[in-house]
Formats: structure tokens, sequence, C-alpha cells
């Protein structure tokens, strides 16, 4: 794996969070070679850059809690819940509203554990369960999904409900322009009839 960074989108994400600290809050090169290390991935870019250079974490947002640390979690994450994965392949592909799945509970209960804890780090929350997470393993690697106690889907205009770009800096930049996160009218229609 050999990204690199768009030098225009660092400069976008530190005006975003007004970062001027000659990367005193930034992680470091060797922080974050140690958290990939320990969890067996490799941080996409341009989040990978950003937390090594610029900042690991910041209160102003985005979300509405504020961007977590990359090793932290939201305080209402909850003690009890299994050990994140981060290294196991992040299962969705598309858009999944669970609450309106026809399937038993018991069935879906089954799926839930790895679409919250498998292959996606926490970027904060909006509180009330939903939840930013950047996935680092699988075909959406380096896009944003809103993963709450009703449904999965990734943020990102070509799959509905939003006009702002997909990844970490289309989310960035759709929240400093201070837009809704779902600020499309309409879903998108895709080729076969169904809805995104």
């Amino acid at each position: 794996m050999n990204e690199h960074p768009r030098p225009d989108d660092l400069a976008e994400l530190r005006s975003a969070f007004m970062v001027n600290d000659a990367g005193e809050s930034a992680l470091g090169w060797p922080g974050v070679h140690a958290f990939e290390a320990e969890h067996g991935i490799v941080l996409p870019e341009p989040y990978r850059t950003f937390v090594a250079e610029i900042t690991d974490g910041s209160f102003s947002g985005p979300p509405d809690f504020g961007l977590l640390g990359v090793a932290e979690m939201p305080d209402d994450w909850g003690d009890d819940r299994p050990v994140r994965e981060l290294a196991a392949p992040f299962p969705l592909t598309e858009a999944w509203l669970w609450e309106e799945d026809s399937r038993p509970s018991e069935e879906i209960e089954r799926l839930l554990h790895p679409v919250f804890d498998h292959g996606s780090i926490v970027l904060g929350t909006d509180g009330c369960g939903m939840y930013w997470h950047l996935v680092v393993t699988g075909p959406h690697r380096g896009q944003i999904w809103n993963i709450s106690g009703e449904g999965a889907m990734p943020f990102g205009a070509e799959f509905g409900y939003t006009t702002g770009t997909s990844g970490f800096v289309g989310w960035v930049r759709h929240w400093a322009a201070g837009k809704p996160w779902f600020d499309a009218a309409e879903p998108v229609v895709v080729s076969d009839g169904t809805h995104r």
C-alpha cells in the first residue's frame, strides 16, 4: 500500500480544524506506526498523515461531540462491548437499515457485532448512539460510515442522502461548510432500481 496524501487536502484539513500548533497535538509518526502495528492495519490517507502531523482529535468536531483521537472511543460506547477487531474485514458494501430488515431479530443481532466492531475506527459521535466510522479494511476502505441503532450508511453523494464528497476530506469539508449530514432531497436510485 503506497498511498500519499494530496498537499491540498492536508492544507484544507489544517484550515478546517484551525490547527496551528506546529504538530504538538498530532500523534507523530512513531505513534501512528505503533497503533497500526498493534492492530495489523495501515490507516487510509489522508487521515493517516492528518493524525501523524496535524492533530490526533479535536474538540471542535466533526462530529458534534468532537473528533476522537485514533485510539479513543466515545464515552457512551459502553464497557461491556466485544473487543474491536480493526484488521477484520468491514462487513458491509452498501447501506443496511436493520430496523427495516424483515429477518428475525436473532439473525440480525448476530450480524451487528462486525458492523460496529470490525474494520473501522470510530471518529466520534453525534450523540444518541450515532457514530461516525472510518473504514480501514475492505472495499470501502477510506470511506466514512454513519452507524447507529437503526442502521449503517456510507457518507458520500454517490451513496445518496448527502451532497458531500465521500472520504475523510469530503466529510470534514461538508462539516466545515455547516451543512447538515443528510442534505440531499432524495436518495440516489442506482441502475438496478434500488435506493441507496
